[in-house]
């Protein structure tokens, strides 16, 4: 049997994974378990800690985990009832908001705040921030004021006077000869070029190929679009603690940070975050509206709020980066991809933060990478749902398909031979049935005004947990369960997944068990990026439930005189394996403590070696184009997703449904839209930055592949980033199947796509 507790690649130097090798190298053969997929299962040897239930493993069956539960907060949610951290107001709270400059380069010369101070409810009007500016919409004051509505007159009574120096506020500006520097000690343009050693084994791979393929792909700068703007409110409390309702990915991040900055040890510094709107990896830090409001509270003494306005939440509250990739892939007729070069640069604004993963997923034989980062003054680029991955996606699978075509090949058959993962090879056969890719018509020789095409995109990420997150479990005498956790649910249903795990382990409907995160003063959680959050608590939460629960058995062994491990938590009972008929009610056994309750923190491990270390997905698209006015319409979209095991395939769902509205809107729709002149981005509001609506939505089926992958005790995935990866790839490589080219750009706006076919007319 193959041992799956060797440390994962990805982390070598796991001092957990390293404890369980070691622990496997003195045992004589461990455990025997099942992990894998259908057609696909493997019996491996792991080693269970002895405060750690066994894994999961294929052929299980549940009670509560992997059935269609409504979000335990859904009700909340709908009916207002729950509260953000933009709902939050307090007794005596203060407002604060940002005083801005409109140029996208410039010198603060003065500021005069004496005309605000008159304003009456404003009580501070001064200086914050810096006095250079790069970037349009960047702060340099703050006025602070008891209503909203002070406060906002307060900020457009501030006078400034400005000197106005030239600026590269766009990408083509930024690397002109002899554009303004963005930042005076390095260029505008940084980065690595060619290696001269991989350019000429490219260029000898190249001689050998049967169609050489290029192109230049470009992707456009897209915000956040956070539906709840960055900020908080915070409350000093005089002299040495402080609370803070975030809208944040990370609370014990932002607790850390509001910690220094309020000058307090962070144990004395709460952070809440019970729900939040929206975040896709731009909330991790307490940002400039977190500090100022928790520097302000303890200056003034009082509550102080400040939520960023939603003009400064396009600019100020993050982005994903732009590309512009440019690429040769050589191919040989057997669908070999045997030579890449691939030149790739982008920006993300004055933070850096450009890039874009391409080549990934497929054999590329050899391959040529340069990376170049442009600087510009615009706002700062963030994390963003599977950063890099998207611009990257696009670009490459692009290239795919005219290779494919080139050589008369299917593309999915090309992708097939190319990608060695047992999960995508599976979801190619699966989703191409359904789908009914075998209707797909040649590229181009649709007829008519409106084209019909279909494309197809895969899927990857990296999302089996880490360690250090804790989980308390609490069952008191009366037979109520509390599962609790500090991190946050951004919305993604992680408060209901607690539940569900830990009533799974206690043998409770999940009517029994009552969740609670997003407090800093309970155990610590991660912040919610990287698709980490799942993997990593859902461990801890059914480690910790399973120590509570043995406790609970062992009273009852005590009692019957026999083993706790006779005995088995299910349907709301303590029953007894040797003695079938001999069972309690769990609060029976729960009014037989000895104390008012019993209490166990789960604690998450290394992860035991899985059977695929990263997650898959296919996705396939079908469109209409209407060459004549260049729209573009998604008709239909399935989404073939790999998640671990499915603890809720209701709230997994709508992660992919999530995906596919972003995705689409990035390939259709969104776009920064930055003044030549000004250096102001002119769409930021709600109005002229284009989403997808509900009517722009396909006939969306969303299949999840349930994948036993053996990583942790629930074997749960990440599923945030992984479905967000090949959506604009795919509707692209649907759009290019109907037109017999590609359209190169994001978003394929109907300009666009009118250029592209007038290029093509003539020739281009």
């Amino acid at each position: 049997m193959e041992n799956l507790n060797s440390p994962l690649p990805s982390d070598p130097q796991d001092p957990a994974n390293r404890r369980r090798a070691r622990s496997q190298d003195g045992a004589k053969g461990g455990t025997p378990f099942k992990f894998g997929q259908a057609g696909d299962v493997k019996e491996v040897s792991v080693v269970v800690p002895p405060d750690e239930p066994p894994p999961w493993q294929y052929g299980d069956t549940h009670a509560v985990v992997g059935h269609r539960t409504p979000r335990l907060d859904a009700v909340a949610k709908v009916t207002g009832r729950a509260k953000y951290a933009y709902d939050i107001n307090l007794p005596g709270m203060l407002w604060a908001a940002f005083v801005r400059c409109p140029h996208a380069r410039a010198v603060v010369k003065s500021a005069d705040y004496s005309a605000a101070l008159k304003i009456p409810g404003v009580v501070a009007a001064k200086e914050y921030g810096s006095k250079e500016i790069r970037y349009a919409l960047q702060h340099f004051g703050v006025v602070v004021a008891e209503t909203h509505q002070a406060c906002l007159e307060g900020v457009r009574a501030v006078k400034a006077e400005f000197e106005v120096l030239p600026h590269s506020a766009r990408f083509d500006q930024a690397i002109a000869d002899q554009a303004p520097r963005v930042h005076s000690e390095r260029p505008n343009i940084t980065g690595d070029g060619f290696r001269p050693e991989s350019e000429a084994v490219v260029d000898a791979a190249l001689k050998e190929c049967d169609a050489v393929i290029s192109g230049t792909a470009t992707t456009e700068v897209q915000t956040h679009m956070c539906l709840e703007p960055h900020g908080v409110t915070a409350r000093f409390e005089a002299p040495d603690r402080a609370t803070i309702w975030a809208s944040t990915q990370a609370t014990f991040g932002v607790r850390g940070e509001a910690a220094r900055v309020l000058k307090l040890p962070e144990a004395n510094v709460t952070v809440l975050t019970h729900f939040m709107g929206g975040g896709f990896g731009s909330k991790f830090s307490l940002g400039v509206a977190g500090a100022a409001a928790c520097a302000l509270s303890k200056e003034l003494g009082k509550p102080v709020k400040l939520m960023m306005e939603r003009r400064a939440e396009h600019v100020q509250g993050g982005n994903r980066p732009s590309s512009v990739q440019e690429m040769t892939l050589g191919v040989k007729k057997d669908g070999t991809l045997a030579a890449y070069r691939v030149k790739k640069s982008g920006t993300g604004g004055i933070g850096g933060g450009a890039g874009a993963s391409n080549p990934m997923i497929y054999k590329f034989g050899s391959v040529s990478e340069a990376n170049f980062e442009v600087a510009t003054n615009a706002g700062a680029a963030a994390a963003m749902r599977a950063p890099r991955h998207p611009q990257g996606s696009f670009a490459m699978e692009t290239i795919l398909n005219l290779a494919a075509d080139a050589i008369g090949m299917d593309p999915l058959e090309l992708r097939k031979r190319n990608d060695s993962s047992p999960i995508r090879s599976r979801q190619y056969v699966d989703g191409a049935k359904r789908f009914g890719w075998d209707k797909r018509q040649k590229s181009g020789s649709g007829k008519g005004v409106v084209k019909k095409g279909m494309g197809v995109a895969s899927a990857i990420w990296y999302a089996l947990g880490g360690r250090g997150a804790q989980v308390l479990c609490r069952i008191r005498k009366d037979g109520s369960v509390e599962i609790r956790n500090g991190a946050q649910d951004i919305g993604v249903g992680t408060k209901t997944i607690l539940a569900m795990v830990a009533a799974e382990e206690l043998g409770l409907p999940l009517a029994r068990v009552t969740p609670f995160i997003g407090d800093t003063n309970d155990p610590i959680g991660p912040g919610s990026g990287g698709s980490t959050t799942a993997p990593t608590i859902m461990p801890a939460a059914r480690t910790a439930a399973f120590m509570a629960g043995r406790s609970l058995r062992e009273l009852v062994a005590k009692k019957w005189d026999c083993a706790a491990a006779d005995l088995a938590l299910a349907s709301g009972k303590v029953i007894h394996l040797k003695d079938r008929g001999k069972s309690m009610k769990f609060e029976d056994a729960c009014a037989m403590m000895p104390g008012d309750e019993i209490t166990e923190l789960g604690k998450r491990t290394g992860n035991y070696g899985a059977y695929e270390s990263q997650t898959g997905g296919v996705h396939f698209a079908e469109v209409e184009v209407d060459t004549e006015d260049g729209t573009i319409a998604v008709t239909r979209y399935l989404a073939m997703q790999d998640a671990g095991t499915i603890i809720n395939p209701m709230t997994s769902e709508s992660q992919v449904n999530g995906a596919i509205v972003q995705g689409l809107s990035y390939a259709l729709f969104e776009e920064r839209i930055i003044d030549r002149q000004l250096g102001q981005q002119v769409n930021s509001d709600m109005d002229n930055y284009k989403l997808a609506g509900s009517k722009d939505m396909p006939h969306v089926e969303v299949i999840l592949t349930d994948i036993v992958n053996g990583a942790n005790n629930v074997g749960v995935a990440g599923l945030g980033e992984g479905p967000a990866v090949p959506i604009a790839a795919a509707i692209a490589g649907a759009v290019q199947n109907a037109l017999g080219f590609p359209v190169w750009g994001l978003p394929m706006t109907p300009d666009r796509v009118l250029a592209a076919i007038a290029a093509k007319e003539k020739g281009r």
